[in-house]
Order: C-alpha cells, then structure tokens, then sequence
C-alpha cells in the first residue's frame, strides 16, 4: 500500500469513523478495527490476506451474533472471509489457528507480535459462538468420490478451486448461475494471482474456464419446476 493510498484510505476512514460517532465508547467495533489497519505500518502485507468479496451485510443472517463477531475479529487482520472459504470440519481447526495468531504465537515471530499489537484475541463465549456461525454456514463440498472428478473437466475444476477454498458441490447453484459465479471467482483468482490458464502458468491438465463451467452444469442443481395455475 503506497504512503499516499494509505494516508487517502486511513482519511476515508476517519471521516466515516467520526461521522458514526465510532470512535466513543459505544463505537461499532468494525470501524475501529479498520480504521487501526489503515494505520498500521503492515497495511500493505495485510490487505494480501485475502481479496476484498463480502461486506458485513452481505454475510449469512446478517444481524446474528456470529455474524456480528465475524466481522468484530476477522477484520482486524485481513478483509472479512467468506464463510464458504470453509467446510464446517475444517472451519474449527481454522478458527484455533488464526486465535493463536491473534494472540502473536504466529510463524513470524517478534513480526507477528508487533502486528497483533493491537488485536483483541476473542475470550471462550465469543469463539465458541463465531466457530459455530462459520461451520453452520460453511462450504458444502462435493463428494471425494464424486465420478465426474476423475474427468479431465473435474481434474481442471479440483486444481482451480482449491487453490482458494474447499472444492463446492456443484449442486449450489443451478446451471444457469455458475457462469456468473465461476467469472466471479476469475477475478478473485487474478487478484490473487493463482494459477487462472496462462500459458506461462500451465497445469495439467491445463486450466479451461469454459469447460469448467461446463462440468458444473452438467453437475449442477435443477431449476425450479414453475407450477402452471
């Protein structure tokens, strides 16, 4: 992140922080653990976590209490997850790992403990409430054993979409939908820059979009019947 984005984004920040009274002891907690991000000097490896894909209210029962803890602890480090990074079994282990980063025990040493200066570490009511939202809401994966993933369709879908989260069942959305979704993902991808098909970054079998979207159509979820009168 450049001195001058940063000054602009922590700005932005401040102002919104001070418009909403944010800053008092009532404030949204959100606000001020953005506002702190904006200012850190690890600003720039922060925002690489994770690409920017969900707003708060764009979670899953959005007013609920894990969602609301969701956005209070995520979002010190890094944009907010969405719940479907996740498979609900793979969420509890994921949630103890970022705890114990929270609380500067991390990879990086004193690095991580300059970084989590400032992190409030959830006490045993929050997480057990924040780990049960995330697993509720978690990725439906599809079956390991599922036949169209040995295909050269499936092995293309398995090395894309792993790379960022758990592989989904392509039952999720309808065959109609997945063209929007997989575009979608594109982006995501290219922001993270994994692997998306570029010659200069083959696979093999080499990554298709669009015979990706054709194996989750043929795999995908049935529009719903219309029921004449």
């Amino acid at each position: 992140m450049t001195v001058l984005r940063k000054v602009n984004w922590g700005m932005g920040m401040l102002i919104a922080v001070l418009a909403t009274g944010s800053l008092s002891a009532d404030a949204p907690d959100i606000a001020k653990a953005r506002y702190l991000w904006s200012q850190s000097p690890h600003g720039a490896m922060l925002e690489r976590i994770l690409p920017r894909v969900i707003e708060p209210g764009q979670l899953p029962e959005p007013k609920s209490e894990g969602a609301r803890l969701a956005a209070q602890y995520c979002i010190q480090c890094h944009y907010l997850p969405n719940p479907q990074m996740h498979t609900a079994a793979n969420w509890e282990k994921t949630v103890e790992r970022m705890v114990w980063r929270m609380q500067g025990k991390g990879n990086m040493g004193r690095l991580m403990k300059e970084m989590m200066d400032n992190v409030k570490a959830p006490p045993e009511e929050d997480l057990a409430t924040l780990t049960r939202y995330l697993q509720k809401h978690g990725q439906k994966e599809i079956d390991p054993r599922h036949p169209a993933l040995a295909t050269t369709a499936g092995q293309m879908f398995s090395i894309a979409c792993s790379q960022c989260h758990a592989l989904p069942d392509p039952h999720r959305h309808t065959a109609r939908e997945w063209p929007r979704v997989v575009q979608r993902m594109k982006q995501h991808m290219s922001w993270g820059n994994v692997v998306v098909g570029a010659s200069e970054l083959r696979t093999n079998p080499v990554l298709k979009t669009e015979e990706i979207v054709r194996f989750l159509q043929r795999n995908a979820r049935q529009e719903p019947s219309i029921q004449k009168p």
